[in-house]
């Protein structure tokens, strides 16, 4: 539904649970996720609030009757989410239900009702393929004026295609994770020959990914018209970089050990159900994109984007705001793009957005940008200066939507270099 078109009922949902109305975990919202708390498995739950409604539990008491209760046994949403929006669907409304009537069986099953803020957060699925995209003109502009030519920053391709290459699944990690600084080969400036050493320009890279939840067979492509069908929901992710290793690595064949080391995503996957309401139009592509490529323009979502700076022992610093609707190319159009050639996705599997820069300074998703390659330091309130991230610099990144009182966030993406 179109926010416009939502019943005066759907727009005053009101929860018997006390959720404030700035809550990233609205009524409105209702993330799943994998977390434990006094025992060590790994349930299945959905965030309202400050608690978490647990789904294994709800199915081990019988609540859940249409469908398989070995779904919530797993650990993981792997095989909740490829049951399909005919099934995922009616069951998160089921769920708001469930919290708006005061007679439901979770309102008379208190234990079903976990603290979210003890509870341990754990990835969310078994991710079994990642890709990451370079889908920001700006950011994408930003960096072909550092390293190329100011006049030509972006390559020919660039407004053709939205640019990707595949990443290393297995050291994606969930937000709290701590981040080891990387070693690898780097060219120091007027060195002749390359020295092996920790990277002296570890970076952040404001990004979101989605999830596919809707497999597509081997050689069958996807539609940009069916693409939204096949996404799941979203997760802010840093996609964190060793820029000095990157620039020595990346020619020809682009990012390798400068990237694989780490990215940190939010615990809690916000459906794209729950984002509807937000959804705007994106920026105008010029030169006109190739058919499989063209859809509506209302494919973008305005969701209000922030990386925050926090120094161990020192105030921290926000040093962006960004926001997801300025993505050159939607999420739509890299589904369409990535399938095209029949390449088949798997649920669980994640698509990152790339570093999401607006036009302004102040909206710059990467440390490279905001200090632009070291020339400009940025002042942190202990009087110290980044450049790059530091060691015990905790980076958190937030995210939300908020329209006529409905707020829909994502909670935080945080890691502490260590």
């Amino acid at each position: 539904l179109e926010f416009e078109n939502l019943t005066f009922a759907e727009k005053t949902m009101q929860s018997w649970l006390n959720i404030p109305s700035d809550h990233d975990f609205s009524i409105y919202n209702l993330p799943f996720g994998v977390f434990s708390s006094s025992s060590a498995n790994r349930n299945i739950g959905v965030a309202i609030g400050d608690q978490i409604l647990d789904l294994t539990a709800c199915s081990d008491l019988g609540l859940i009757n249409d469908i398989d209760s070995n779904v919530f046994q797993t650990g993981r949403l792997n095989e909740f989410i490829a049951l399909g929006k005919s099934v995922t669907v009616p069951f998160r409304e089921q769920i708001q239900q469930w919290l708006c009537d005061t007679e439901s069986p979770v309102k008379k099953n208190p234990g079903l009702l976990v603290d979210r803020l003890t509870a341990q957060m754990h990835l969310p699925v078994d991710i079994g393929d990642y890709t990451d995209f370079y889908s920001s003109i700006e950011h994408a502009t930003n960096v072909g004026k550092m390293f190329r030519d100011p006049e030509n920053a972006l390559l020919p391709n660039w407004r053709h295609i939205p640019v990707g290459y595949h990443g290393r699944a297995s050291s994606i990690i969930v937000s709290g994770t701590d981040v080891k600084r990387p070693n690898g080969q780097v060219m120091p400036k007027d060195a002749t020959q390359p020295v092996f050493q920790a990277s002296g320009r570890l970076d952040f890279e404001l990004e979101m990914a989605f999830i596919i939840g809707k497999e597509n067979q081997l050689g069958s492509p996807v539609s940009i018209d069916n693409a939204e069908d096949h996404i799941f929901g979203l997760v802010l992710f840093n996609d964190w970089s060793a820029r000095d290793i990157q620039k020595w690595e990346y020619v020809p064949l682009g990012p390798f050990l400068g990237k694989n080391f780490a990215s940190t995503i939010s615990p809690w996957i916000v459906t794209l159900e729950a984002l509807e309401p937000f959804r705007t139009e994106g920026p105008v592509q010029e030169p006109e994109v190739l058919s499989y490529l063209q859809a509506d323009r209302k494919k973008n979502y305005d969701i209000n984007l922030e990386v925050i700076i926090h120094p161990e022992n020192s105030e921290e610093k926000v040093v962006s705001r960004s926001n997801y609707k300025y993505m050159y190319w939607n999420m739509a159009q890299q589904l369409a793009h990535h399938t095209v050639n029949g390449c088949n996705l798997k649920a669980g599997d994640m698509l990152a957005s790339g570093t999401i820069s607006g036009k302004d300074e102040s909206s710059y998703g990467s440390m490279l940008e905001i200090a632009w390659a070291g020339s400009k330091p940025v002042e942190m309130p202990d009087g110290s200066k980044r450049v790059f991230i530091n060691d015990g610099d905790n980076v958190i990144m937030k995210g939300f939507a908020v329209k006529d009182g409905v707020r829909v966030g994502f909670g935080t993406c945080e890691g502490k270099v260590v």
